[in-house]
């Protein structure tokens, strides 16, 4: 039987691309945009739809030029409606479109656009990162931890996290129980990686692969 730490490095080789990238977000930039386009993602993945309409709705958002918290504000609500409808969201695109609108207002309120703003409220505290972010309408627990699972990579305090559902695959295929140990087998910088492509395999159905 193959060792944690090479059925570990195989996930990452075969799933590992990160939502973020595969999207087409340069979240290793933490700059306003990037870090907003991630927020915007993390809203889409938290609706009750598959993961593959979630990446098409945001990177028709980006192609439809919605990048920044200004874009977003400035859209008219059929806008933004006509961009979701057309892209895997027909049943959501009115609500999502109402919760983009009020999301991208709060962060321009309370943060200027910026979510370092945010960081910077909570003061070095991971766990207050995740209860900012659910300030902010349609990010419930579970995108505040799609969020925390991919940004631990440039805010470091949120080191190591591992999200529920991540969590749940890796202990299906005992692999591990915890961020801690998760991390210690590819390293931190590789986290996000593994935990992205423990929810991938499960979704495809192959994560018994990788036991």
């Amino acid at each position: 039987m193959a060792s944690k730490k090479d059925r570990a490095r195989r996930l990452v080789a075969d799933h590992g691309t990160t939502y973020a990238e595969e999207i087409g977000i340069a979240l290793d930039r933490n700059e306003p945009m990037p870090l907003f386009q991630w927020l915007v993602a993390c809203l889409l993945f938290s609706a009750r739809i598959g993961a593959r309409q979630a990446v098409e709705a945001a990177r028709a958002l980006n192609d439809a030029g919605l990048t920044t918290v200004d874009h977003m504000c400035d859209a008219s609500w059929k806008e933004r409606v006509k961009v979701l409808n057309e892209h895997g969201y027909a049943r959501f695109d009115e609500s999502t479109s109402t919760k983009l609108a009020k999301t991208s207002a709060l962060l321009k309120e309370c943060y200027g656009g910026d979510l370092r703003k945010l960081r910077e409220k909570a003061d070095g505290d991971g766990a207050r990162i995740l209860e900012l972010l659910q300030e902010f309408n349609g990010i419930g627990p579970l995108g505040a931890e799609i969020f925390a699972r991919e940004a631990q990579g440039v805010w470091n305090e949120l080191q190591p996290f591992a999200d529920r559902k991540a969590l749940d695959v890796a202990h299906k295929i005992e692999l591990g129980d915890d961020a801690a140990g998760l991390s210690d087998l590819v390293g931190k910088d590789k986290l996000p990686s593994l935990l992205t492509a423990l929810v991938r395999a499960d979704l495809a159905g192959c994560d018994h692969e990788y036991a």
